[in-house]
């Protein structure tokens, strides 16, 4: 096995070589040594594919509602479900069984509840749905693997290092296995991207010179630790209130430049064919103040910086009564693209006019097609990188320094804990006073 810098040179960062050659001899992390490389068998259009739903909040919930609609492929039933909140679990399959009644067939004895439960929806699935917070998804989805399932997992893929170490490593053995892995990167299935980004690498533009992405917007929902214990007629014991609130807690979201940020970053890459080297950032928190509002930044600002010495130019921003954009812009030699309006400007304007399906549908459709086709289908590497690449921007901004590549990768620190349970220690506690330890700049070490 070669370690992570042997094999990461700047000359290997580039997309096309990690989505030919995959996660190979990668690293560092709890590898999957020990699987059979067997090839397992497709699925006919007339074989019934059963899916298992883990993590069943609102993004859970509509993505098994699109796994669901591919029956025009072929036969599909939802027939486990896994969550550590019960609440949440019955919610979800109440509302799916509203809308597709005949494909939903979750019995009390394939409702899992708990920190272990997705490991027994798994073993009754032929497709495994992993969204859940991000920080789980690593060990979740090297446990569908090791049981030969399919998946379609939700960005980001991990929120540290070691997650995105333990994602390559099975999507190695994922490919290996013959399954097909999907992630919820859907830009890369809605036609208007595919066809501008297509004409960028063509040239259209010229050479790309550099590059602005961005996610500018308010503040996302938010669960107030006294209005959840007002609701469950009880304290929370510290474990049960971040996973209530994970959206607000690094070790469990990657913070918003992972888990918003990361649709941008992705579409840079994309354009690129590449991964950044090295990355500079600057980032905090200036106007939420409140204990609710856990450990993340509200903004950050990245140049990541490409080998051909390109820079990608990065914002994201949660503050409400601001300039807010979601956007993607490459400067060329040659003109400028809008990539996110489907829109290139300068001597060889185009634009777009085409239709399309809707990319969360379409990114379901395309998996479920490739395990029925039995096609090669592995997003997982892409999606690995494209969450490394939001992590090292993460890491710049939290430490202050210059942050390469290969050392954020190689990065010793784990924010996830090995063991959890409700009364267990949460990786981050507040102070006498409430409030949350935040990353400093100058001070906090990331590798």
């Amino acid at each position: 096995m070669n370690h992570p810098s042997d094999i990461l040179t700047a000359d290997a960062l580039s997309r096309r070589h990690f989505l030919k050659k995959g996660s190979t001899a990668m690293v560092g992390g709890a590898l999957l040594g020990t699987l059979a490389a067997e090839r397992f068998a497709h699925a006919a259009s007339t074989d019934e594919l059963k899916i298992a739903l883990i993590g069943c909040g609102g993004r859970g919930s509509g993505a098994a509602e699109q796994a669901l609609n591919t029956s025009n492929l072929g036969p599909v039933k939802l027939v486990a479900a896994a969550d550590v909140h019960e609440d949440r679990l019955k919610g979800a399959l109440n509302n799916l069984k509203a809308k597709h009644a005949g494909r939903v067939d979750v019995p009390e004895d394939r409702q899992f509840v708990g920190f272990d439960g997705y490991e027994k929806a798994i073993a009754c699935a032929d497709v495994v749905i992993l969204a859940t917070p991000p920080g789980f998804r690593p060990a979740m989805f090297e446990a569908a693997v090791k049981a030969g399932k399919h998946v379609f997992m939700e960005k980001p893929v991990a929120s540290d290092a070691a997650g995105v170490r333990q994602v390559l490593a099975a999507a190695e053995e994922a490919k290996k296995k013959n399954l097909k892995v999907g992630v919820g990167l859907q830009r890369h299935h809605s036609n208007g991207y595919i066809e501008t980004v297509k004409r960028i690498q063509d040239g259209q533009i010229g050479d790309v010179t550099s590059a602005r992405a961005f996610w500018n917007g308010s503040r996302p929902w938010q669960k107030k630790r006294s209005a959840l214990e007002q609701q469950y007629g009880r304290k929370l014991t510290e474990m049960e209130y971040q996973l209530r609130n994970w959206y607000y807690f690094t070790w469990l979201c990657g913070d918003h430049i992972a888990e918003q940020h990361i649709h941008n970053l992705d579409v840079i890459n994309w354009v690129k064919n590449a991964y950044p080297v090295k990355a500079r950032a600057m980032g905090g928190r200036e106007i939420t103040n409140s204990p609710d509002d856990g450990e993340i930044y509200d903004h950050f600002a990245c140049q990541f910086e490409y080998a051909d010495g390109s820079i990608m130019f990065s914002e994201c921003r949660q503050q409400p009564g601001c300039w807010s954009s979601v956007s993607e812009h490459v400067v060329g030699t040659k003109g400028r693209a809008n990539v996110g309006r489907h829109e290139i400007t300068g001597a060889d304007a185009w634009r777009y006019k085409g239709g399309g399906k809707d990319a969360y549908q379409q990114e379901h459709d395309a998996l479920f097609a490739a395990i029925r086709d039995n096609k090669d289908f592995n997003e997982a590497v892409n999606g690995a990188m494209s969450t490394m690449t939001a992590i090292l921007g993460r890491m710049a901004a939290y430490s202050g320094k210059e942050i390469e590549w290969q050392a954020a990768l190689n990065s010793k620190i784990e924010l996830v804990p090995k063991e959890l349970g409700w009364d267990k220690p949460a990786p981050v506690s507040p102070g006498a006073d409430g409030y949350y330890p935040r990353a400093i700049p100058g001070r906090t070490a990331v590798l």
